[in-house]
């Protein structure tokens, strides 16, 4: 019988991991089925760019996975029972329960409210593609003179703040940020951000706490109403909550802790990646939720999968950082180079060089995905029974 390989979730870190298995393993010892509730695969760190009017590039997993040998099923997690070792699912045929042998969980993260008042009700998120489609929308809607205000001084609010000043001159953008603007990166990052800022005429509410979102305004903790027309949501991300029902030792962040292989603590034949795990990175510290932090992440999840499957050594390797690549529009980036541990150096890359710089990442991630058995090794280490069983302990 064939050892069952479930990959739920075809993100950059699902997919990726999908894709590796198949590299390393023979098709005759193992069924890899990728489960996903879309039908394509999404670039997440293009909403932004989705969100203002652009148009991506359409990828079907259906063509990414075509002659692999991984099994797509489009429909939707509803429940994981690790102790059964089955997955809930729901999708064109109704409800189904898969079973399987090793699982490796990748369903990402979401938007997270906080808690705000009105933000579920009021405010655009662009975490998925639905909420990135709902806000194009609104925005192709919006007069010239209108303010949108994006919440949120991460990655995600500095690009989409700096992508819809650009995409729409005509509007008055603002960003709204509980700390300084750019507080996590160096002092030549901050200076060019704020001059990309001035130049994009991006108005910035720094160490402002929102605490209310209406449907024309936000309100913050000192009482100030800001206008907002349209407000964007991009204050920190929250994990699927499904492992948060299991028996797997989890976070209080709801993520799924694992050790360095990203293999479960707590259950030896679930493997968890990208923003759904809890691991620690270089430094002994958390890996942050990203794309730099995920990809890594199910290749090394891949990698230990296939080792004890096949008896081989299981990789000794530990994730660290270089660089934080930052869009700010087509025509501006900042690349801020960083410790393993992802600590800002004082290292920086600006301007064009670096849009061009931060694009090409982006389209490596992509093609990385796209083509997921480019290089499959011509020789493949067999599964035995004995490995099969054993890796549940080893």
């Amino acid at each position: 019988m064939k050892h069952r390989i479930v990959v739920l979730g075809a993100g950059y870190t699902g997919a990726s991991a999908a894709g590796r298995l198949a590299r390393r393993l023979r098709r005759e010892d193992v069924a890899i089925t990728l489960v996903n509730a879309e039908p394509d695969f999404v670039e997440r760190i293009r909403n932004h760019q989705l969100a203002t009017g652009q148009d991506l590039k359409p990828r079907p997993l259906s063509e990414i996975f075509a002659g692999t040998g991984v099994e797509l099923r489009l429909a939707k997690v509803t429940r994981v029972d690790v102790d059964r070792k089955t997955v809930a699912l729901t999708g064109a045929n109704g409800a189904e329960e898969l079973g399987y042998d090793t699982l490796v969980y990748a369903l990402g993260s979401g938007w997270n409210s906080q808690g705000v008042p009105g933000t579920a009700e009021h405010a655009h998120q662009i975490a998925g593609r639905t909420g990135a489609l709902r806000l194009r929308e609104r925005l192709a809607g919006l007069d010239a003179g209108q303010t949108v205000v994006v919440v949120g001084g991460g990655l995600t609010g500095v690009e989409a703040s700096t992508e819809l000043a650009e995409a729409r001159p005509d509007l008055d953008v603002a960003l709204a940020v509980s700390g300084g603007l750019g507080d996590w990166i160096s002092p030549k990052g901050r200076e060019h951000l704020r001059k990309v800022f001035g130049k994009l005429g991006i108005t910035a509410y720094e160490h402002t706490t929102v605490s209310g979102v209406a449907a024309d305004h936000v309100t913050t903790a000192d009482g100030k109403v800001i206008p907002a027309a349209v407000t964007v949501w991009t204050a920190g991300f929250a994990v699927h909550p499904i492992a948060q029902a299991t028996s797997l030792e989890v976070s209080g962040t709801g993520q799924i802790v694992v050790d360095r292989t990203m293999r479960s603590v707590s259950h030896p034949d679930v493997y968890a990646v990208g923003d759904a795990a809890m691991a620690m990175g270089a430094g002994d510290k958390p890996l942050r939720m990203s794309c730099a932090s995920g990809i890594p992440a199910a290749a090394l999840a891949a990698d230990a999968i296939a080792a004890r499957l096949t008896g081989r050594k299981v990789p000794d390797k530990t994730i660290g950082y270089f660089n934080q690549c930052i869009s700010l529009g087509r025509k501006e980036g900042l690349i801020q180079y960083v410790t393993a541990d992802d600590r800002a150096r004082q290292g920086v890359l600006t301007g064009r060089p670096a849009a061009a710089y931060k694009e090409l990442i982006c389209k490596g991630a992509a093609w990385s995905v796209a083509n997921p058995t480019l290089g499959m090794p011509t020789r493949k280490h067999r599964v035995t029974p004995e490995r099969t069983l054993r890796q549940d302990t080893v």
